[in-house]
């Protein structure tokens, strides 16, 4: 499936250091536990994801609705069954508490922030670029970067395959059987099938890496070459922007009169 998009600046920082920014922007929404400064980057992120993701409004809303799901879902299961000293509902099993109220919000917007930053990385990198880019710039092994890259060409192939064996299958009339042993014989008709084709292709795959020496340590060239730009720059000002900014609304301009939730 191939999505239309708009190409922005994002798109155009070197993979590698994209990477290793998210990884960064991960830890430290994973180690703040300060609400306030967790909702102030929330919005930061979500507007940097929504102005240069490069993909409709209307795409990002529906990609976005499985972790807002996410987030009813952990912070309501902490609010409703959490434990606190100010009571402000107490119903059969329901209790929700002032201290349970911030320590639900605080999970539900961890999840959001990994989410926000985890899609933005995934919308704005292309696998191959960011496979070259981790040959080049991290040194990462050619014969591990091309294996990665040829699967990932390969499960296209595996999922035409499944469909077609499906197809052959119900053309022949062979039914299902109900139960466990239906369960297991359709699984013994597809995987034996698939699984000897994966090997087959893997081993061609494999006899001509080896015959266009992938293994040898001799440096290489390459069909893409990914160097450094302005953009990597302008990515490491804007995410320590957000966390300095951050850091600094929480702590002068708060929503809740609260600092670390884990004390109160």
């Amino acid at each position: 499936m191939s999505w239309s998009y708009r190409e922005t600046w994002l798109h155009r920082v070197n993979p590698a250091f994209k990477l290793i920014v998210s990884v960064g922007m991960f830890m430290v929404v994973l180690l703040t536990h300060h609400l306030n400064v967790l909702i102030h980057v929330t919005w930061m992120l979500a507007l940097l994801f929504f102005s240069a993701a490069g993909h409709p409004v209307r795409r990002l809303l529906l990609l976005t609705l499985p972790f807002a799901l996410m987030f009813v879902s952990s912070a309501t299961s902490m609010v409703f069954f959490g434990k606190g000293e100010t009571t402000w509902l107490r119903w059969g099993l329901i209790h929700i508490t002032e201290e349970s109220f911030y320590r639900g919000m605080h999970i539900g917007l961890k999840s959001v922030n990994m989410a926000l930053i985890g899609l933005l990385f995934g919308l704005t990198t292309s696998p191959v670029r960011l496979f070259y880019s981790l040959m080049q710039q991290v040194r990462l092994p050619a014969k591990y970067a091309y294996s990665f890259m040829a699967a990932m060409r390969l499960l296209p192939m595996v999922a035409s395959e499944y469909r077609t064996l499906q197809m052959a299958l119900k053309v022949r009339g062979v039914k299902r059987a109900k139960g466990i042993r239906g369960w297991m014989e359709s699984l013994n008709r597809y995987a034996i099938p698939l699984l000897a084709q994966s090997i087959r292709r893997a081993q061609r795959i494999a006899v001509a890496m080896e015959a266009k020496r992938f293994s040898s340590a001799k440096r290489r060239s390459y069909y893409y070459l990914i160097g450094w730009s302005a953009r990597d720059g302008l990515l490491a000002g804007v995410m320590l922007l957000i966390c300095l900014a951050a850091f600094w609304l929480g702590r002068d301009f708060p929503y809740f009169n609260i600092g670390d939730v884990r004390t109160g």
